[in-house]
């Protein structure tokens, strides 16, 4: 965890930074073993705030908390997704570490847009992947199909994680800090098979280009994109698109949504139930009320007789 305080200290902003505020918010966070990318994405939040008003958090209320939010979304015009997480830092910093009595109150979340999930076939998954000219990458893709795995728990796969005896890969502090297990492809095993023969990976199953660290998230994305280009299909394509493929062809060959919520490691069946929408074994195979109707014979009708004047 040294890289984290390193590095979350080294945001050059007035009024926040290198501050016992930040500290204790920092040391907040960790209490409750929020995740680093949230411990990070919350103080740079916190410290954009600061910068905005040029004066620390503690001397600020809700009446700036209000402007702000609005200067994100009318001025900045951000995504509701992206003011969530602005928000979320902001009613952690005055519930938690200033322990204002107004934090949640005066501090609404945004109401996100729901929005399907662009969902590639069979045919374009295994089109794309196909496409992807590099070994690593191929495999860490095929791995994140294969397993429904989040492009971040992808990276961080060990050598180690891979059991061959029970067919399982062991995903390490996944979303939420959750170990789970997944099923591991006899096919899957295969190709990852020929990548270590030729890759001879000893810690992390993908290393990056930083010894002793993984591959990154966007060397991932990169390579998600180069083979999207080559393959020529036109649905956007990112590496949570085949967690998304992954999902709804469990869902579509049979297997229950309790199993994919397991398998996806969702702590909220309701999340898992989305793709229920998107299955095309649920919605385009169910049975239209219409054509339940009986059948109704309707006479042509008549030609109007010519009217004369």
């Amino acid at each position: 965890m040294g890289w984290l305080f390193a590095a979350l200290r080294s945001f050059p902003i007035r009024s926040f930074a290198m501050t016992p505020l930040r500290q204790r918010m920092l040391e907040d966070m960790g209490v409750r073993n929020l995740a680093p990318n949230t411990q990070s994405a919350y103080l740079k939040q916190v410290s954009a705030y600061a910068r905005y008003f040029d004066c620390s958090p503690d001397e600020l209320g809700p009446e700036q908390v209000r402007a702000y939010q609005v200067y994100l979304t009318q001025t900045r015009k951000l995504t509701p997704s992206t003011v969530s997480v602005a928000t979320g830092a902001l009613r952690f910093l005055y519930k938690v570490t200033l322990k204002r009595a107004w934090a949640v109150e005066e501090i609404p979340m945004p109401k996100r847009s729901f929005k399907l999930p662009v969902v590639l076939s069979r045919e374009e998954v295994s089109q794309f992947l196909a496409s992807v000219d590099h070994l690593m990458h191929r495999t860490i893709l095929m791995t994140a199909y294969a397993a429904g795995l989040r492009v971040s728990e992808a990276t961080h796969l060990k050598v180690s994680d891979i059991d061959s005896q029970r067919m399982v890969l062991r995903v390490d502090q996944g979303k939420g800090r959750k170990d789970r297990y997944v099923m591991l492809s006899p096919r899957l095993l295969e190709a990852l098979r020929v990548y270590w023969k030729s890759a001879r990976p000893t810690l992390w199953l993908f290393p990056g280009d930083v010894p002793g660290q993984p591959i990154t998230r966007n060397a991932v994305g990169l390579a998600c994109q180069k083979a999207r280009r080559a393959c020529g299909i036109r649905k956007p394509i990112t590496p949570h698109s085949l967690r998304h493929a992954f999902a709804t062809h469990l869902l579509e060959s049979g297997t229950d949504v309790r199993t994919i919520q397991l398998l996806l490691g969702h702590r909220s069946l309701a999340t898992t139930s989305r793709y229920l929408k998107v299955a095309t074994s649920t919605v385009c195979a169910t049975t239209s009320p219409f054509d339940l109707l009986p059948k109704v014979v309707v006479d042509p009708p008549q030609p109007s007789p010519p009217v004369h004047f």
